[in-house]
């Protein structure tokens, strides 16, 4: 895990950021790894991935950041880059795997309420996506919105949101 790590932080080769997001998404399935991962700051280091103009890159970045956030301690790291992922979310073209990884990890990123503020401002683009998008977003946001709801402080947030 630390030579991935490394190798995603040497290198500028898309193809092996790429590959190198997608090993260390599935060793995060197994959460002594999540942990692992964390010591070894490489959330920061896949969270810097959200920047790479590439949208398979950034896809990866996200995917692997979702597998991540199914630890608590993760979570608060994790946290700083929500915004980033809103507008992430907002500017990925409709539909596209960049916008469903962006989602997926808003939508475990908002089951408790400790985040719920930094989404509030993405709520109209999470209505518009409701409305325009394919089933498959349309189920992810849903996810999203459904955790939003379930934080009473959320309620005039999504009632006032203009769509």
């Amino acid at each position: 895990l630390q030579k991935l790590i490394h190798l995603l932080q040497a290198t500028d080769d898309p193809l092996i950021q790429e590959q190198a997001l997608i090993t260390l998404s599935n060793s995060a399935a197994f959460s002594v790894n999540q942990d692992i991962i964390r010591n070894l700051d490489g959330l920061s280091v896949i969270g810097r991935m959200l920047s790479n103009c590439i949208p398979k890159v950034k896809e990866k970045a996200l995917n692997a950041l979702n597998n991540l956030s199914m630890n608590v301690k993760n979570q608060e790291e994790i946290q700083v880059y929500i915004t980033q992922v809103c507008r992430t979310v907002e500017s990925a073209p409709l539909n596209s795997d960049v916008q469903l990884a962006g989602l997926r990890l808003l939508t475990n990123m908002s089951v408790t309420s400790d985040y719920h503020q930094k989404m509030i401002n993405s709520i109209p683009c999470f209505l518009h996506l409701l409305s325009e998008g394919t089933e498959r977003t349309q189920i992810q946001v849903l996810k999203v919105l459904v955790n939003l709801s379930a934080n009473p402080s959320m309620t005039i947030h999504l009632l006032r949101a203009q769509v």
